[in-house]
């Protein structure tokens, strides 16, 4: 049995299409997850920050301000709902 985990979170956009997923992050090729934030109703891409431990933004209406941590375990999901 391997002790590599069975799982990786590494989020480059539309996979197995590396120009695609730059030009769909404003061609800059930034991480990101999208949030749908039920304060207001509304859907926006939240971006890695420069420490790479986390995912950082706000609702593009109300700012509300929403930090997604990355750490061991991770996930699969790209897509998520701020209640």
């Amino acid at each position: 049995m391997s002790d590599e985990p069975d799982y990786y979170l590494e989020i480059d956009g539309i996979e197995g299409d590396e120009e695609a997923s730059s030009e769909s992050a404003g061609g800059s090729g930034r991480k990101w997850i999208g949030v749908r934030f039920e304060c207001c109703g509304v859907y926006a891409r939240i971006y890695k920050n420069r420490r790479d431990d986390a995912y950082e933004g706000a609702c593009p209406r109300c700012l509300r301000k929403i930090h997604v941590g990355i750490g061991e375990g991770g996930t699969d999901s790209r897509f998520f709902i701020a209640e």
